[in-house]
């Protein structure tokens, strides 16, 4: 009985409170609305890319709950923007409704096509408004996007955009079907000049015997899962030069993803790879920059190639999402070369090879988690699935006048698998290295710092005192123990640094000469 009785009180109360509760009552907006900000601007994108997602806060700091009548873009149907109100997607909107004291977002997005509005340029500012009508009084935000047109290469695709084209390529005379979407460059491809970007989707492929040739000032863009490869007989020649402008770095080569939002101009890992294939000859690259790739350069056999089978010369490398260069029995010579920020190793040479690098700033300040390899690996094996291994001659791996360092200890690591057949030479020459191993853990003989066939003239564990290594910024300042302590035979051999300052007198160590930063004067 006493059950029945709550029951019937709660009942009771409920059904009361319910007949007492008003319901929302929604006035016409009279145009007090407040936003976020009076213009969103849309990052730069390219023509027929789609932009990232934007939002907009709207606020009813009114007490009353409020409808608004119209919130639709200036341009109507037509305009190039999209908009998503309270989670439904439209070009217009009627009745809005906004509870007092309360907010609402709207996303925004667009795509452009350049070639169907009226720009006479390179580069067009497409704009429109959102309208928020109150029927009194009518509010604006404007919309603000930047278009900048391209040259596309991207593989077949069917009427729903899907990638249905994939790599065939030429191996040793075979034709090999892979699992990667793209295709071969064609002739008229195989010369990218500065006058627009490229935009590459898919794996861009220099057929087998050709040449690609990059000139001074060009920028190449690459979506998710993009990359360049180079394969059997076939070159590669970037041919950046010096810039004037240290910001726009108006002559230099330019390798990144195609996201062009601020947001993602320092993400690693948005592409794949430049991948130079067994095979491939002659590649040269020299003033470029290759940032935000997931390996930047890979470069696979040929470890005795006449002249190196790499030469890359007063070039960047940053952003790495596992290695910034990394070579497999291969031969790469580096003059001028900075690699930093890389999820693995910045600089691996790895199952034996050649490798050669004067005058180079090779380090690693990856802050994006924990990485579990140094600054610079070398190895004379590879593992296969059943941990069983293949060696192969480190036929020389020589470090003359380089910085090795980084935010981690020690940052080099010698990995060998002893066999007397097989060589591991190897050699650091006024070298600024970090690698001070208190705990003797690293016993093996090759890490015995005396023994000149190996060390000689290096200095560990001092500062190099970088610029800003968050910005990548790499030139050493006035208490770097890396000045006029290089190689002078070794610096004639590279006369300028990578900023083209002269470097023949006073010699210092890396790919930077001093230069006294602002505060220090």
């Amino acid at each position: 009985m006493k059950r029945s009785f709550y029951f019937i009180f709660t009942i009771g109360f409920l059904m009361l409170w319910s007949s007492c509760r008003k319901d929302f009552e929604f006035s016409p907006s009279t145009g007090s609305l407040t936003f976020s900000r009076d213009t969103v601007y849309l990052d730069t994108v390219f023509s027929k890319i789609g932009s990232s997602t934007y939002n907009l806060k709207v606020y009813n700091k009114s007490d009353r709950d409020i409808s608004i009548p119209s919130v639709k873009l200036t341009l109507g149907e037509t305009s190039n923007y999209r908009l998503s109100v309270d989670g439904i997607a439209g070009k217009s909107f009627e009745n809005v409704e906004l509870l007092a004291k309360d907010s609402l977002y709207i996303f925004i997005e667009t795509t452009v096509d350049i070639e169907n509005e009226a720009a006479t340029s390179g580069q067009f500012l497409y704009t429109d408004a959102i309208e928020f009508d109150s029927g009194t009084k009518q509010q604006k935000v404007e919309l603000v996007t930047l278009i900048q047109d391209a040259i596309f290469i991207y593989p077949n695709r069917d009427n729903t955009t899907k990638v249905v084209e994939t790599l065939s390529l030429n191996i040793d005379g075979e034709t090999v079907e892979t699992d990667l979407q793209g295709r071969e460059l064609l002739p008229n491809e195989l010369n990218f000049t500065n006058d627009k970007p490229y935009v590459i989707y898919g794996f861009a492929a220099v057929p087998n015997n050709e040449t690609l040739t990059i000139d001074a000032g060009a920028r190449i863009y690459f979506h998710s899962e993009s990359g360049l490869l180079v394969t059997n007989g076939a070159s590669l020649k970037v041919n950046g030069a010096l810039s004037n402008d240290k910001e726009t770095l108006e002559n230099q080569v330019i390798f990144e993803g195609d996201r062009l939002e601020p947001d993602f101009s320092e993400t690693p890992g948005q592409w794949g790879t430049i991948w130079l294939f067994d095979g491939s000859i002659d590649n040269i690259i020299n003033y470029a920059t290759i940032k935000n790739a997931n390996v930047g350069i890979l470069c696979d056999g040929d470890p005795n190639a006449t002249n190196h089978k790499l030469n890359i010369t007063n070039s960047q490398i940053y952003n790495s999402g596992s290695f910034g260069i990394m070579g497999r029995n291969t031969s790469i010579a580096g003059e001028n070369v900075v690699i930093n920020n890389a999820g693995q190793s910045s600089f691996a040479g790895t199952i034996g090879g050649r490798y050669n690098f004067t005058h180079a700033t090779i380090v690693n300040y990856w802050d994006n988690g924990f990485r579990q390899l140094p600054s610079v690996l070398l190895n004379n094996f590879v593992l296969d699935e059943d941990n069983n291994a293949t060696l192969a001659d480190l036929g020389e791996a020589n470090f003359n006048n380089c910085i090795i360092y980084g935010n981690d200890n020690p940052e080099f690591l010698l990995e060998q698998i002893e066999d007397e057949t097989v060589a591991f030479n190897f050699k650091f020459t006024n070298c600024l290295l970090r690698f001070q191993d208190d705990s003797n853990f690293f016993s093996d003989e090759v890490y015995n710092l005396t023994d000149t066939n190996h060390f000689e003239n290096n200095i560990f564990n001092k500062t190099p005192d970088f610029k800003d290594t968050d910005l990548n910024e790499f030139i050493i300042g006035a208490n770097s123990e890396a000045i006029n302590q290089a190689n002078t035979t070794f610096a004639a051999q590279v006369p300028t640094d990578i900023l083209g300052v002269n470097r023949t007198t006073s010699a210092d160590i890396g790919a930077y000469q001093h230069i006294t930063f602002p505060e220090e004067e």
